[in-house]
């Protein structure tokens, strides 16, 4: 019980602290907003190609949303040293770490459905499968926000977490399939999409939204599961030997 106790102040502590400021809100709406836009309303883009348009984006608003704040906040704690008083707290390493990511969880969950949203004011949604949608865009925030993580652990300064976290999330807006095929893509390639969890999540939202999938749904949930326990763990034994003496 106290475990959870605990758990719940890190995490209300983190949403006051990082997610919930002003400049934060307005740019987990904003940047959203940005690639809708940049996206629904690009040229030769008609109404009916807004459905095949909502994955990718949704999926991008998380990923950049996550991986953003959770590396650069981490980072800063570290920095700071103030990351050092809670590792001392007599809480499990891994409940803490749940806690210091859930902010950064529901902070992607809430981006992606500003382009949702505006969406739903444009086409007719009622064909979404929504239990596969929120399943998708849940499993989706929390694998990227492990990558963030991940991102945090590996670097000391906040600038080298933003450099590094580019280099994952570039290459996964082109080859994950969130805007084009992956079949199309130059066959050297292939394998390599299918090496990030990006492309699992895309695919499972994809489906979701409106019916297109290349993957079996339990595949592709199951996958990116595995992928966010994967992160999680690597960064939970990194923390373990860089962090804790």
């Amino acid at each position: 019980m106290k475990q959870w106790i605990a758990f719940w102040n890190i995490l209300l502590k983190d949403m006051r602290t990082y997610y919930l400021k002003p400049p934060n809100v307005s740019w987990g709406i904003i940047f959203p907003l940005a690639w809708t836009g940049m996206f629904f309303i690009r040229s030769g883009a008609g109404m009916d190609r807004i459905l095949t348009l909502i994955p990718g984006v949704v999926a991008v608003s998380i990923l950049f949303g996550t991986t953003s704040m959770l590396s650069v906040t981490v980072t800063f704690e570290r920095k700071s040293r103030s990351f050092e008083r809670l590792l001392a707290a007599p809480i499990p390493l891994n409940v803490l770490m749940l806690a210091k990511t859930g902010g950064a969880i529901v902070f992607g969950i809430a981006n992606a459905f500003v382009p949702v949203i505006m969406a739903a004011f444009i086409v007719d949604l009622s064909q979404v499968a929504w239990g596969a949608f929120f399943t998708s865009v849940f499993l989706i925030a929390a694998t990227s926000t492990f990558l963030g993580l991940f991102i945090a652990v590996s670097v000391s300064e906040v600038f080298e977490a933003q450099t590094f976290s580019n280099f994952f999330r570039f290459p996964m807006i082109f080859l994950c399939g969130l805007f084009f095929p992956i079949e199309k893509l130059p066959l050297v390639l292939q394998p390599l999409s299918y090496a990030l969890p990006l492309t699992y999540g895309a695919d499972a939202l994809h489906g979701a939204v409106h019916g297109v999938h290349q993957m079996p749904y339990l595949l592709s949930l199951s996958v990116l599961c595995a992928f966010g326990i994967a992160l999680f763990a690597v960064s939970l034994w990194n923390i373990k030997r860089k962090w804790i003496v």
